[in-house]
């Protein structure tokens, strides 16, 4: 594993929780101390959830209240409120803002708790070569250079991927790139900020102020034309461009990014994968960055864990970018809509947008559609079933005053959920009937999921994706199908 910020580290985890051997190095020493990525959502609660540290990633997060687009007089072009929910599809409030420290060093504590994970720092990657048994990549370290073979290899290092540039894949410009100033900091006693996520599309200046994890705050200004990173930098200008805020607080970092929307054309070449920033970058509006990284790690975790225990043939892994590269594309369209939106620096042009997003707002549309991508596709998923490639919900349960949630009681792995008495001797699949003593508390929502879509079981992958839903029989055929690299399922 090559990088160790959020990515890398929940796919070290992951890879570790199941016994997998995994050297996982980064160039850094220490955990970076302040903020960078902002936002994760309730699909990556779930992984920090399945990976033991939800509680310890709840000190440093916060769920997100509300978010809303405002133009320069203050009215609600667009709000997002009713997307945002105390309990989410998976079981955990829809959206939170965190502190990205804390989160890491939930994730590092994890990994050096493990006993199949062996931490590298100070390190770098300085050579890779792939071969058909493997790849054997050369790093440089405090004590000298290192020599590894390794089965797999995974760059998680970040947007100028040293792993990428080895592999020689290259980066799809999607047409975004805008510069912005972006400020944490931390709040003082008294301070009056708003609660809401809030993106201010100002054609004077666009901006963007949100809470960040308990006792931060964070604003993203975008800078005008002739403005140079030095100019914006300085604290007298910062101080200008907060004086209109109620809020005293202390400067925490202050930084100039590009945010782009780029995509890699190859996030395989044969051992060697990319994930995260790696493959694919895009703009901070929807705030799906990080969580689409992590969603790589879920996916290519259990495949690979797969084809390591003999379980599945290496045709599995060829599914990785098949399944995640629509997925990541549409957070990134949805992400440069929003940008788009944003971004209007012409008055006319922004009075326009103001009318029109006003219009749709008095007669019940969104002028901005929700993040809502395709279902995952391909050889593994059983297309055309009920349900294929969706996330499969994570019920509640409540037992006194201790919550309960399906996925603790059903355990890692996949699930074949069903209403028949069909047994299956995959070991690596757990069977259920809905009489089974570990989903008895859940046993209402599951039903009426099987019943709304008119099922008798369901089979959902280890990363929580339905593979599909129907015949019991139908499913765990083509379940092994999948595995064995055969030909695309699909349903009957």
């Amino acid at each position: 594993m090559v990088g160790l910020g959020p990515v890398g580290a929940a796919l070290a985890a992951l890879l570790g929780d199941a016994g997998v051997k995994v050297l996982a190095i980064d160039k850094s020493t220490e955990v970076y101390p302040l903020p960078r990525a902002a936002h994760f959502d309730h699909e990556i609660m779930r992984v920090f959830q399945q990976l033991g540290i939800a509680e310890e990633v709840l000190r440093h997060a916060r769920p997100v209240l509300g978010y809303e687009f405002r133009n320069a007089k203050g009215e609600v072009l667009v709000s997002f409120d009713e997307m945002i929910n105390d309990c989410g599809p998976s079981g955990w409030p829809s959206s939170f803002m965190f502190s990205q420290p804390g989160l890491e060093h939930a994730l590092r504590a994890k990994l050096r708790a493990s006993g199949s994970v062996r931490l590298l720092l100070g390190a770098s990657l300085q050579g890779l070569a792939a071969g058909p048994d493997g790849a054997e990549a050369k790093i440089g370290t405090r004590d000298g250079p290192l020599s590894v073979h390794a089965a797999y290899v995974i760059g998680c290092d970040g947007a100028s991927s040293p792993v990428r540039e080895a592999i020689g894949s290259r980066l799809e410009d999607l047409g975004f790139d805008e510069p912005w100033l972006v400020v944490d900091a931390l709040l003082r006693p008294g301070a009056r900020l708003p609660a809401v996520n809030l993106q201010i599309c100002d054609p004077a200046r666009p901006t963007t102020c949100v809470p960040m994890g308990p006792g931060r705050h964070r604003w993203e200004f975008m800078l005008l034309p002739g403005e140079q990173t030095a100019q914006v930098l300085d604290d007298t200008f910062i101080a200008g461009l907060l004086a209109k805020w109620d809020g005293e607080v202390e400067i925490e970092r202050k930084a100039v990014y590009r945010f782009h929307g780029l995509v890699a054309d190859r996030w395989r070449a044969g051992p060697v994968f990319l994930a995260g920033d790696a493959a694919h970058q895009m703009p901070p509006f929807a705030g799906q960055g990080m969580c689409s990284g992590i969603r790589d790690a879920a996916n290519l975790a259990w495949k690979l864990i797969a084809v390591l225990r003999g379980r599945a043939t290496g045709a599995l892994l060829d599914t990785y970018q098949a399944e995640r590269e629509p997925n990541t594309r549409a957070y990134i369209r949805l992400a440069m809509d929003m940008g788009r939106v944003v971004c209007l620096l012409d008055p006319e042009l922004a009075q326009a947008r103001d009318e029109r997003m006003l219009a749709a707002r008095r007669a019940g549309q969104t002028p901005i559609p929700p993040a809502a991508p395709p279902p995952l596709a391909g050889p593994g998923i059983l297309e055309g079933s009920p349900g294929a490639g969706e996330l499969f919900p994570q019920p509640l349960a409540v037992q006194g005053d201790q919550k309960m949630r399906l996925d603790d009681a059903l355990g890692a792995g996949a699930w074949f959920i069903t209403t028949a008495p069909i047994a299956s001797t995959n070991p690596d699949l757990l069977r259920v009937g809905l009489d089974d003593a570990r989903i008895a508390p859940f046993r209402g929502p599951v039903a009426s999921w099987l019943a709304a879509r008119q099922v008798e079981a369901v089979l959902v992958r280890p990363d929580r994706v339905v593979f599909g839903a129907g015949s019991g029989a139908v499913l765990l055929q083509a379940w092994s199908s999948a595995l064995e690299g055969s030909d695309a399922p699909v349903a009957a």
